[in-house]
């Protein structure tokens, strides 16, 4: 008996699901990028170490939640470049005078250019994170809260373009 239950719960709810016309945000993305990216990103001179990581979750979403891939620029028929715009933190606790928890505000700026054209969006993720008494565990929070930051600001933008698709597949 409890085996049907959870036979038809399951039918109702794939019914419900495709009936409503649901579609996932990769859908949507192919809607504003081609099958071909360019990934690019610019160093920040004050923190170049970010932008290994920021470059290769860009080139995962775009395998992962475009459904595209990554090529050469001139092979390319959308471009999307990043450019880290640093950040900044801000006390939010302390202790015998000595910070113990902080906000970190990341900002990032996403040029797309597609065939419609570019589109220029800048970013801004924040971090709230505690922080040890060590020197070296502090910088290892800090790198780590950066890197937070950055993969916010990517889901934002991969939120912001499956938007876009979505008004574009409705017009």
């Amino acid at each position: 008996m409890n085996t049907i239950v959870k036979f038809w719960m399951t039918v109702s709810m794939v019914l419900l699901v495709s009936a409503c016309g649901y579609k996932p945000s990769s859908h949507m993305i192919q809607n504003v990028f081609n099958d071909t990216v360019y990934v690019e990103v610019i160093v920040d001179r004050v923190e170049p170490e970010n932008a290994p990581f920021l470059k290769d979750e860009m080139n995962r979403l775009v395998y992962t939640r475009f459904k595209g891939r990554v090529v050469t620029k001139e092979q390319a028929q959308s471009q999307i470049r990043l450019s880290y715009a640093g950040s900044t933190f801000t006390p939010l606790a302390y202790r015998d005078g000595y910070v113990t928890r902080y906000r970190a505000n990341v900002k990032v700026k996403f040029d797309m250019v597609n065939k419609e054209g570019k589109v220029s969006k800048t970013i801004s993720s924040i971090v709230e994170s505690d922080i040890q008494e060590s020197s070296l565990d502090s910088s290892v929070l800090r790198t780590e809260a950066i890197r937070i930051g950055l993969g916010k600001a990517l889901d934002e933008f991969l939120a912001y373009v499956s938007a876009k698709g979505m008004l574009k597949e409705a017009k």
